[in-house]
């Protein structure tokens, strides 16, 4: 862990926080067909970026400075990530929420740690559907639903 470069990176990440926050003051608070507002989730995800910062600069300014290791950078891991995230938000619209994600988790779980498909599998699904029916059915808001080749709307 490099302390400096970890609480520059917290200053960095508070800073677009408090950014996003204050940009969804201007974006407006009620969308058609939907009781929750496109301001809440920038507002909402601005405050944990924000509130994780502040604890990143907490703890690097506890800690105490160790022996300096490098650490290999793992850049497989990386590409293999980053390509599914983008693919994620290109067949979003396409093929669901439900499926996108579930798809974008499992490659991740698989990615980080080989093995255990089968819970990566339940949590994967659990997490992607649990989410889509939480904000779609609870809190009257709406996401890509299934795509029409698999009889959704």
């Amino acid at each position: 862990m490099n302390t400096t470069f970890d609480r520059y990176a917290g200053i960095v990440f508070c800073a677009i926080g408090l950014a996003f926050m204050i940009g969804s003051l201007g974006i407006s608070t009620s969308a058609y067909g939907s009781n929750v507002g496109a301001n809440i989730f920038p507002m909402i995800l601005g405050a944990l970026l924000s509130l994780m910062s502040f604890r990143l600069i907490y703890e690097t300014f506890r800690k105490q400075r160790t022996e300096k290791s490098k650490e290999n950078l793992d850049y497989k891991r990386f590409i293999i990530i980053f390509i599914a995230a983008v693919l994620y938000a290109y067949f979003l619209e396409d093929i669901g929420f439900v499926i996108s994600t579930f798809l974008f988790l499992m490659i991740g779980f698989q990615t980080m740690h080989k093995g255990r498909v089968w819970v990566s599998f339940v949590i994967a699904g659990s997490f992607s559907y649990g989410v889509y029916y939480l904000y779609v059915n609870l809190l009257d808001g709406s996401l890509p639903g299934f795509p029409t080749w698999l009889g959704g709307a």
